[in-house]
């Protein structure tokens, strides 16, 4: 499929899947989707202590990046585990303005070397982030009762809705922890009640730039 770089309404960039009319990160702001999404209704939920993170789509690695960075804010050693079933090419890496955008070119090492690091192997990233990409359908994923927070960022429902069903989130609820947390963009109400079907608790927050709501799950 025809992929291409695009720019977003607040200066950053995607990758946009053509034939779908699909983005990696919303046209209303990159950046600013997945600080608000991510970040902002999620990452600052945890302060002072170790955790672990799961992402759903590790893509283009934005939301390792700010990740990275805000952990810091938040005095917060993270185990960051990835996965991707079709990993972005390095000429489209090059191709991406996130550090130029963030004004984190003190961070340029470390993203660069979340994408040119080995998959399937734990890497430290930093003394308090290690990261670890999985290339693999999210199906395939086995975890239990692993992580702290997920960052649930798979392309839609509308062009995959294979990614929203219930059979996809009994998966992201075995991987949690008890009081554990899933974040995702998304806001329809087949995928809340989808998420309540398997025990979730869930709520509707206000979204990012261009959405009027979004999801956080906790597993109680």
């Amino acid at each position: 499929m025809e992929r291409k770089i695009i720019t977003t309404s607040d200066g950053s960039t995607t990758i946009q899947i053509v034939d779908w009319n699909e983005q990696y990160h919303s046209i209303h702001g990159a950046i600013q989707e997945a600080y608000h999404v991510f970040i902002t209704k999620g990452l600052s939920l945890y302060k002072d202590r170790a955790i672990a993170i799961l992402e759903i789509g590790f893509g283009t690695g934005l939301n390792a990046l700010i990740t990275y960075i805000e952990a810091q804010n938040f005095n917060l050693k993270i185990d960051y585990t990835g996965v991707e079933a079709y990993p972005v090419s390095p000429e489209e890496i090059k191709q991406l303005n996130y550090i130029a955008q963030l004004e984190a070119q003190k961070f340029q090492e470390e993203f660069d070397k979340m994408h040119t690091s080995e998959w399937e192997k734990s890497i430290a990233i930093s003394s308090t982030f290690s990261l670890l990409k999985q290339q693999k359908d999210f199906m395939q994923i086995t975890d239990k009762a692993a992580y702290d927070l997920i960052y649930f960022d798979a392309f839609g429902a509308r062009v995959q809705p294979e990614l929203w069903t219930e059979e996809i989130f009994k998966i992201m609820y075995a991987a949690l922890n008890n009081n554990g947390v899933l974040v995702t963009y998304a806001a329809k109400g087949s995928v809340r009640r989808a998420m309540l079907a398997v025990g979730f608790e869930v709520e509707r927050l206000d979204g990012p730039p261009g959405k009027r709501e979004m999801l956080r799950a906790t597993k109680k």
